[in-house]
């Protein structure tokens, strides 16, 4: 197996299978586009990006960490920074446009970088990068999770989810 500069590929413990997540339990990360939205001050209401450093820079609030926060935590946060001194008691919304890219490398039709969406999980992620080829390894994946640098295989089943700027290898099958 090619070296993707990760650790060594290990097979993942049977409870390690990750399920689907609602979209508000997803962490956001960098490359996010987040809408927020201030009940009563439209000037405050915007689409915004987080930036490479995981950060969102808001008027009145300034530049706000959100990377590793969902959105229910990052709601919470904004709260408080426009309630300090700007707003009485602020209601805000977060919610999340578009996530980061996933990447399908491997034994595929069509390897690159695809646009997350929800409920997306191993077999739909070989789908959409145009199928698996005639060499393509039909029992496995192996799963680089976002954020990390080891390689997991994990079965190919509807029930391992891919998230947002996870990197899905799909090896070559031996005969």
């Amino acid at each position: 197996m090619p070296d993707l500069g990760g650790a060594l590929s290990t097979t993942a413990p049977p409870d390690a299978a990750v399920h689907q997540a609602s979209p508000a339990a997803i962490a956001l990360a960098p490359g996010d586009k987040i809408r927020v939205t201030v009940f009563g001050e439209d000037k405050l209401t915007g689409d915004y990006l987080l930036d490479t450093g995981g950060y969102v820079a808001l008027p009145l609030a300034g530049s706000v960490k959100a990377a590793g926060l969902t959105t229910p935590e990052l709601e919470r946060t904004l709260e408080k920074r426009f309630g300090g001194s700007y707003l009485r008691n602020p209601k805000v919304t977060v919610e999340v446009m578009t996530f980061r890219a996933f990447y399908v490398l491997g034994e595929v039709q069509r390897p690159g970088e695809f646009p997350y969406r929800a409920g997306l999980n191993v077999l739909s992620a070989i789908a959409i990068a145009g199928g698996a080829t005639y060499r393509a390894s039909t029992s496995e994946v192996i799963i680089q999770r976002s954020g990390t640098t080891t390689l997991l295989k994990y079965p190919q089943s509807p029930s391992i989810a891919v998230m947002p700027g996870d990197l899905v290898r799909v090896p070559e099958r031996y005969f």
